[in-house]
């Protein structure tokens, strides 16, 4: 029963950050999903596939995950690149592709 620690991604639905600044530990799955004989739905013996925790910190994952005896594994979150553009570079003198209108 290995959780995983990490930080989620932004949701690419908005452009706000409201819910990638906290940390969640969830379960991985101990067992594949098998198909439903009935309706063909996907289907898992694995009751611990539904538990997700959020936290403030990761220390207070770590601290969580250790007290309970859980083994775990910490995913850090990649650098977020910026690339910050004007509106004047589309009409740059020096700009690498060429205007076309």
């Amino acid at each position: 029963m290995l959780a995983r620690i990490y930080r989620p991604a932004k949701t690419a639905m908005q452009s706000g950050h409201a819910k990638s600044r906290d940390w969640t530990l969830e379960f991985e799955p101990e067992t594949a999903r098998l198909p439903d004989p009935l309706m063909g739905w996907a289907q898992s013996q694995d009751m611990n596939g539904q538990v997700r925790l959020t936290f403030d910190t990761k220390e207070e994952a770590i601290a969580y995950a250790q007290a309970h005896g859980i083994p775990f594994r910490v995913t850090e979150p990649k650098a977020v690149k910026r690339f910050i553009k004007a509106y004047a570079d589309n009409f740059a003198f020096g700009r690498k592709q060429p205007w076309t209108h």
